[in-house]
């Protein structure tokens, strides 16, 4: 059994994948780390590269987490489907995921990963949100 935690490369993403090694500890299990990029590519600010996950990488080590980190090419698939997914094939006891604050047209036009998930979720799930700026 994993903590599964969806990353993006912001200050929510770092905040989430914070309190996931800090929930892994907790409970004695691993990290497993997601970043889906689909067809857009790095055009989307979702998509991590690979500067940013070796820094993710070396901070989860030096913490003395152990994890894995999923970049993955999505192609059509949401991201929350990709989540829910490896949750599911890992076994997660827990999915963390990092929430923005959007307009009701913003959550319309571009639904919500985070609801999804915590709508669909095979486990319970911790829903973190880095303060405003």
């Amino acid at each position: 059994m994993s903590v599964v935690v969806g990353y993006v490369p912001d200050a929510t993403g770092l905040l989430a994948v914070t309190e996931a090694a800090r929930q892994a500890r907790w409970r004695g299990t691993d990290v497993v780390v997601v970043n889906a990029i689909d067809d857009s590519g790095y055009v989307r600010p979702t998509a991590a590269d690979e500067r940013d996950l070796d820094a993710l990488d070396a901070r989860l080590v030096a913490e003395g987490v152990q994890h894995e980190i999923r970049h993955l090419d999505v192609g059509t698939a949401r991201a929350a489907e990709v989540i829910l997914a490896v949750a599911q094939e890992v076994s997660a006891e827990l999915i963390v995921v990092g929430i923005h604050r959007r307009s009701p047209v913003g959550k319309l036009l571009l639904g919500s990963t985070a609801q999804r998930i915590l709508l669909e979720s095979p486990c319970p799930v911790l829903a973190v949100r880095a303060p405003e700026a």
